[in-house]
């Protein structure tokens, strides 16, 4: 465990054992609020050093537009669009940046798969249709059981 992690163990324990001389609940209470605590800060542990690659076309489907909306730096990044057989490399792409990657004319149609590691070594791949058609609609749910708009 991270030193943070127990260093907010131990004073959350010290101060539960201080309020169960005044209160049994206000012990209770505060185990809770400890349990809590500690779930979140393990679980920003395990979310640090994400890269998260979107691949999307420009408006006049001339180029491909990378960007990484992650919260570290990715790295060997690997493009391939898989109908129309054209691959690039990237060396790195670092957070809240975008890369762009001219074509030799309008693309139709195509899917983009996406292999990149962070800085640990870990790998990830994503896959994303390309489509000039397709628009990004940020409030469009993921089942779309009633009408939406």
């Amino acid at each position: 465990m991270d030193t943070r992690i127990i260093a907010v163990l131990a004073a959350g324990l010290i101060a539960a054992g201080a309020l169960f001389f005044v209160s049994i609940y206000l012990a209770g209470m505060a185990l809770i609020v400890l349990a809590a605590v500690v779930m979140v800060l393990a679980i920003m542990q395990d979310s640090t050093c994400l890269p998260g690659i979107e691949v999307r076309l420009r408006p006049d489907a001339k180029a491909v537009i990378l960007a990484n909306t992650g919260n570290s730096p990715a790295f060997g990044i690997h493009v391939a669009l898989v109908p129309i057989n054209i691959e690039y490399d990237l060396d790195r792409l670092d957070e809240d940046q975008s890369h762009e990657h001219p074509l030799p004319a309008m693309l139709a149609e195509a899917k983009a798969v996406v292999t990149f590691s962070n800085g640990k070594g870990r790998q990830f791949s994503h896959t994303a249709r390309l489509s000039p058609t397709d628009e990004f609609e940020p409030l469009r749910p993921m089942i779309p059981l009633f009408g939406w708009k």
